[in-house]
């Protein structure tokens, strides 16, 4: 039986169009769609189970995005052949799509639930990273899942001052601004991206404009909803209640958990357990066989909590640790800390601190990129580790999970805008920042400690760059809101916004937004722009009282690098029959030697960690692809005698005849005992055949010419 197919179809303010289909594929998901721009085909699944598991007290929501190397005409690389565990690359584009639609769910709606997206089809003119997450939303709009939507997330790039929605990858590469961003018709939700050195006020023209895209998308999901005939959700009922024990609770223990907060306490491990006591005592005065849920105190203990301590700053306009809301955390900050580092930093502020590394290597250290959008190799890299000693807890150490990766690509991108051109550069640069303790902001202390660190190693980034995390507190009831300054972990978990916001002197470099609340207007958000300007810039300061500017040389002990330009044709003559050239010169100098080819020329790369293993290697390469010249002299070694003279090798793979004619002024009538085959002998080049390309080698002309004798006169 043929499925009944229902398409909607919106236009992007350029006119290109974007078309949704439900019912064709996928029927047995809850909800499912395919979303078509160009030639990008994304197929949207979402499935929720009916029940939640008891005890369950929080939305057990998966997003996973994924490609299909078919999508492209592409077979997976590695030995399996086949997609494997997400890319670095996909669980971003998965945390876009996670971090807009996540904050949607009712509170009180724990089911478990499952959203896959999947790349069937790539076109480069419609990157799929700006539609995934207008396709998830789609497939939850045709599906009777609880959810407050619908949202939709498009990129906005400015490329030549112009500002353009979903770019194409050759606009995006041009672009001098590039965000993601998430919205419902009424809020902005969700705001990721890079930008070079750009002001507010243009990251705000960039925002309204997202919006109004989206806006249009989001009035598509609510006619497909309508169409499909699911506007009324399922019922449910997750989570058991006792009002009456709220009220109780709340007349009991709010006064003391807010006297807590007002003692203003610096160390969040002392707040932590003066907080807990509250409750522990509470539990601790019940009767053995009290009937009342000690599950459910808990969760309304932590309600109570969290009213508390943002009632202290709406009403008090003071902060957990007692800063004012545009207060930072005292910082310092030292480079040069570990000694066999390439370049290092520690950047504290309050109870976070990075220890960061900066590493330069060669072209081999590149990293390899193979995914079915895009391939090729990545020439700087940053990575974050967050243990967890850093918080004071144990947990076992299994890689990175998706916040890491997300942390260090924010950090990453931030960086980047300032680093020379990488094009053109020979290194390859790997930063890493250690978390070694953390209350809040601690990705913006990667950005602040990377930076410190890449100066230390010498590399020459254009300006030092910093970052800081606000925050928001606000009541809809009341109308008041506060913006925090370089939030707290505590902060960032209570509060309604975590907006963090990295960039030079000159201007913003990358963001990344999270909201937790509806109503943020473009005046609050740009009061917050501005907030956070002030502190980026003070932290901007504090860093350089440590290191105002890049260091003007590499350590002793970091690879020099040095490149010569040849001729395309002599790159074989480098590398040698099976490499043997390039790996004698590596083994016999001690230096690296990487050889590529750009163009119409070759480029070969000499590393080294000592001037004489570098000169050494320089001077092999450079009589390899050395042109013979006319006239020039050279040390040459003597390959082979024939009777009417010897070839020497006077450039390596290079041989000439030295004629019988030329060794000596005097006349030879033999070889014999004149030269040894292996002895090394000063030859000019004295002709190249125009027609053979065969060198003539004169030894003669650099003797000096013995004077004639003079005549005996006759009887």
């Amino acid at each position: 039986m043929k499925p009944t197919v229902i398409t909607k179809t919106c236009k992007l303010p350029d006119g290109r169009e974007i078309t949704i289909e439900t019912g064709k594929l996928a029927r047995q998901a809850d909800g499912s769609v395919v979303l078509r721009m160009g030639n990008t085909m994304l197929l949207a699944t979402v499935v929720a189970n009916q029940e939640a598991k008891e005890g369950a007290d929080f939305l057990p929501l998966s997003v996973d995005y994924q490609e299909k190397f078919a999508s492209t005409g592409k077979i997976p690389g590695g030995f399996l052949k086949r997609e494997g565990r997400l890319s670095d690359y996909e669980i971003l584009i998965s945390r876009l799509i996670d971090r807009a639609i996540r904050p949607l769910f009712p509170d009180d709606y724990h089911a478990e639930t499952q959203v896959n997206i999947q790349l069937i089809s790539g076109d480069f003119n419609a990157l799929p990273d700006s539609l995934a997450a207008f396709a998830a939303s789609a497939a939850l709009s045709v599906s009777d899942i609880p959810f407050q939507g619908p949202i939709s997330e498009v990129r906005v790039a400015r490329v030549d001052g112009q500002y353009v929605i979903n770019p194409t990858l050759e606009q995006k590469e041009k672009a001098d601004l590039d965000f993601i961003v998430a919205a419902s018709i009424e809020n902005i939700l969700m705001v990721e991206g890079e930008c070079k050195e750009i002001s507010e006020a243009d990251m705000l023209q960039a925002l309204k404009l997202a919006h109004e895209a989206i806006k249009t998308q989001c009035q598509l999901q609510i006619e497909l909803s309508e169409a499909v005939g699911k506007t009324v959700k399922r019922t449910y009922d997750h989570e058991a209640k006792d009002e009456a024990l709220r009220d109780e609770l709340h007349k009991l223990l709010y006064d003391k958990v807010y006297a807590v907060a007002q003692k203003q306490l610096k160390s969040k491990h002392d707040r932590a357990e003066l907080f807990s006591q509250i409750v522990d005592e509470y539990l601790a005065s019940l009767p053995e066989d009290t009937t009342i849920n000690k599950d459910l105190v808990k969760k309304y203990y932590h309600d109570i909590h969290k009213k508390a301590c943002r009632d202290l700053v709406l009403n008090e306009k003071v902060r957990l640790d007692g800063r004012k809301t545009t207060e930072i955390r005292p910082i310092w900050s030292e480079v040069d800390y570990l000694p066999s580092a390439h370049g290092s930093a520690i950047f504290t502020r309050g109870e976070t601190q990075s220890l960061t590394t900066a590493t330069l290597g060669t072209k081999l250290d590149e990293q390899m990129i193979d995914g079915a959008m895009f391939d090729g190799n990545n020439k700087f890299i940053l990575h974050y580790n967050f243990p967890g000693f850093s918080t004071g807890e144990v947990k076992p150490n299994r890689g990175p999970g998706r916040r890491e990766v997300g942390h260090g690509n924010l950090a990453m991108r931030s960086l980047k805008q300032v680093l020379p051109n990488l094009a053109e550069s020979p290194y390859t640069i790997r930063v890493v920042s250690d978390i070694l303790e953390s209350n809040g902001s601690s990705s913006m202390a990667t950005v602040c400690a990377g930076s410190l660190a890449l100066m230390d190693a010498g590399i020459q980034i254009s300006s030092p760059v910093s970052g800081i995390a606000m925050g928001m507190i606000s009541d809809s009831k009341t109308g008041k809101y506060a913006i925090l300054s370089d939030i707290l972990g505590d902060e960032d978990h209570l509060g309604d916004m975590d907006f963090k916001v990295t960039g030079t002197e000159k201007g913003i470099t990358a963001c990344q937004m999270d909201l937790k609340v509806d109503g943020l207007t473009y005046e609050v958000l740009s009061e917050a722009l501005h907030q956070a300007k002030e502190g980026r810039l003070h932290i901007l300061n504090e860093m350089k009282k440590t290191l105002a500017m890049p260091k003007p040389d590499l350590k002793p002990h970091a690879p020099r690098a040095v490149t010569i330009t040849i001729d395309k044709e002599l790159i074989g003559a480098v590398i040698g029959p099976g490499g043997k050239v390039v790996q004698d010169i590596q083994k016999t100098t001690g230096a690296t030697v990487v050889i590529e080819e750009v163009g119409n020329k070759g480029l070969v790369n000499i590393f080294a960690t000592d001037q004489a293993i570098m000169d050494a290697a320089v001077k092999r390469v450079k009589a390899i692809v050395a042109v013979p010249e006319v006239g020039e002299v050279y040390s040459g070694v003597v390959k082979s005698i024939m009777p009417f003279g010897a070839f020497v090798e006077f450039m390596p793979g290079k041989d000439g005849l030295l004629h019988i004619s030329e060794i000596k002024w005097e006349r030879l009538e033999t070889m014999d005992g004149v030269l040894e085959v292996g002895e090394e002998v000063k030859v000019k080049l004295i002709e190249i055949d125009k027609k053979t390309g065969k060198f003539r080698l004169s030894r003669k002309v650099l003797l000096p010419k013995a004077p004639k004798k003079e005549e005996t006169p006759s009887a």
